[in-house]
């Protein structure tokens, strides 16, 4: 590929390991540059699917970087930019001030939520045009999730050199992250200053790479937002089950058309979340990329020390179990009772539901709790025990005329300070108060990024965390401090796990 460039882009050239790629100013905020759909690893496609990613092709001459790549197979985005969706989706995007010298600058790489079934790195909320003028270069990219991610299979396994399959998505993550280490320099970010921070799997995936030794060195420092962790994980033997129950060979399976594996997720993804049981449509235990539980991991101590930002928002679950078919107190106990057999009496003593109109808020809550609420406090205790700084964050924020909330992810166009941007294709509403906690939380992540700790001249002082009284920094209509967020029913779920 040969193609010229004038005297005004010359300055957003930049020569990378596999060649050349020219970026373009960006149209939302003057003075940042952006690079977009460069690729990170070979197409997926093909043989290549279900196998770890492959280095990505050489190219001569300068390759144009101006536009997203494909998403990933998934259900519509209305959010996402990308132009289209395709398996053939490992890209990644840069966001650099112009005039930044080589290596001169912290790096901030976002890793995008979607349930380990959906999301993108081009969605508009993450952005990073603005979180760039405050002095970072921005990364985001693409990675494998749904069937095309984390499908671990008996076959799959047999033609593994590590007798593994599954997290293929992580994997993606990883090399992704191999690639900023080898190239980040050249669009101004330093190496030795990567800052990981995602949302919902995105920050699920951070928690799980924080106990993984294949993850060691490649990002010193960690910003979790709403983190699924602590969850137990499935072991490759169950994920194998799972996947030969589609009842195919490989070779088969890597044939269908894309659209025909998507087809396939409902199989294996139910409708209703076991909330204190493993999911199989995720990252799993596989003894290698992940050598054990999560929790284990975090209670014994084996995880990367480093400074790390975790928080959740203050309605978590709403959202994410509208859909849920559980509407009367006794739909809501058998929910219970699946989930914590004989401590049914405990659970329901700290989620109570007098009657059908209470049922839908306690669902809510306890899928809040147990997936986000607890992971976070779990892991920033975890954290806290190895020496490392540490510190914990509640979004409570809800925006003009928002009736409950603030939702999973919610925080997240707070971040990039891209408030009218919302999930779907209407612009969300916002007044100066949300523009004040977009900028203190802005500055905060960027101070964090540039020194470990999220103080600074003119923000709000942020203690580091305490485990006897969970202290945290409260976004709210204004910011201030809190403590012990949702302690009661956490403990109860702490010593649930203990006892189990």
């Amino acid at each position: 590929m040969n193609t010229r460039t004038d005297e005004s882009s010359e300055a957003r050239v930049v020569r990378t390991a596999l060649g050349q790629v020219a970026g373009e100013p960006s149209l939302r905020t003057e003075g940042v540059n952006v690079w977009r759909g460069m690729p990170y690893a070979a197409p997926p496609v093909g043989p290549l699917r279900w196998r770890p990613p492959q280095p990505a092709a050489a190219w001569d001459g300068v390759r144009p970087a101006t536009a997203f790549g494909p998403d990933f197979p998934q259900a519509p985005m209305p959010a996402s930019q990308a132009p289209s969706m395709s398996e053939d989706c490992l890209y990644l995007n840069v966001w650099s001030p112009a005039g930044a010298a080589p290596g001169s600058l912290p790096v901030m790489v976002w890793i995008h939520g979607g349930g380990f079934a959906g999301g993108s790195g081009a969605d508009a909320r993450c952005e990073g045009s603005h979180l760039t003028r405050e002095g970072v270069v921005v990364v985001s990219f693409n990675y494998r999730s749904g069937l095309f991610g984390f499908l671990a299979h008996p076959g799959l396994s047999r033609e593994s050199e590590a007798r593994v399959s599954g997290n293929y998505g992580l994997l993606d993550q990883l090399q992704a992250l191999r690639w900023v280490r080898d190239n980040i320099a050249g669009f101004g970010g330093d190496p030795r200053r990567v800052t990981v921070f995602g949302v919902s799997a995105g920050s699920a995936s951070i928690s799980l790479l924080l106990t993984s030794p294949m993850a060691a060195g490649l990002f010193q420092q960690a910003i979790l937002h709403s983190p699924g962790a602590g969850r137990p994980l499935a072991s490759l033997a169950d994920a194998e089950k799972v996947g030969a129950s589609l009842d195919a060979d490989i070779e088969a399976l890597r044939r269908l058309p894309a659209a025909e594996v998507l087809a396939l997720m409902p199989k294996v993804s139910p409708k209703v979340r076991g909330l204190t049981t493993p999911r199989v449509m995720r990252p799993i235990c596989d003894g290698w990329l992940i050598p054990q539980d999560e929790r284990a991991a975090f209670r014994a101590g084996q995880l990367h020390a480093m400074p790390i930002i975790v928080g959740t928002n203050a309605d978590e679950g709403t959202l994410l179990t509208s859909s849920w078919p559980i509407e009367s107190v006794a739909d809501y106990h058998r929910l219970v009772e699946t989930n914590f057999g004989a401590a049914l009496p405990d659970a329901l003593a700290h989620y109570p539901a007098a009657d059908d109109m209470q049922v839908p808020q306690q669902v809510a809550a306890l899928f809040g709790d147990t997936q986000f609420n607890y992971g976070a406090r779990l892991l920033a205790r975890s954290m806290n025990r190895l020496g490392a700084p540490t510190w914990r964050y509640v979004f409570s924020r809800r925006r003009p005329g928002q009736l409950d909330g603030p939702h999973h992810g919610d925080e997240v166009g707070y971040v990039f300070g891209n408030l009218a941007v919302g999930r779907g294709t209407q612009p969300e509403p916002f007044d100066a108060v949300d523009a004040a906690i977009s900028r203190a939380m802005r500055e905060a992540w960027v101070a964090f990024a540039r020194s470990g700790d999220p103080n600074g001249p003119g923000l709000a002082r942020w203690p580091a965390y305490a485990p006897a009284e969970d202290e945290h920094l409260a976004f709210e209509d204004e910011v201030g401090n809190g403590s012990r967020w949702r302690s009661g029913p956490l403990d109860f779920l702490e010593g649930y796990y203990d006892r189990t």
